[in-house]
């Protein structure tokens, strides 16, 4: 084999690859998005709309505490804890459970005076 047949033969084998990489991120990306369509569906049978507008809205603010709840909300409907429609006032309850289980973030603030030997102060 010469230069260019080895160079072709490489060629080819990286465009494989490549195609394959494609395929695989196309069949994850089709995965994720029947996953999500399947959790909208089963939250939009179970919350009544009021919940679910107010999950919405929490979404979009707190993405993260959004999915947790819809989390909670999944498992509750597989384990047959939820009869019926969950309204508001239960989707507030278990927006106080996340909020509890959360530790909330602390804050601190440190204040460093200056010297007495300031060469800004007004006494000279």
């Amino acid at each position: 084999m010469d230069d260019n047949e080895l160079a072709k033969l490489r060629a080819s084998r990286m465009a494989e690859m490549q195609a394959q990489d494609i395929g695989q991120a196309q069949q994850q990306e089709e995965r994720r998005q029947a996953n999500e369509q399947a959790k909208n569906s089963m939250l939009s049978a179970v919350l009544d709309q009021e919940a679910r507008t107010r999950l919405n809205s929490i979404a979009v603010v707190k993405p993260e505490k959004a999915a947790k709840v819809e989390g909670m909300i999944i498992q509750m409907v597989q384990r047959r804890q939820i009869q019926g429609k969950v309204s508001d006032q239960m989707l507030k309850g278990l927006l106080e459970q996340v909020g509890a289980a959360e530790k909330p973030k602390k804050t601190t603030i440190t204040f460093s005076r200056r010297g007495m030997l300031d060469s800004d102060s007004d006494s000279d």
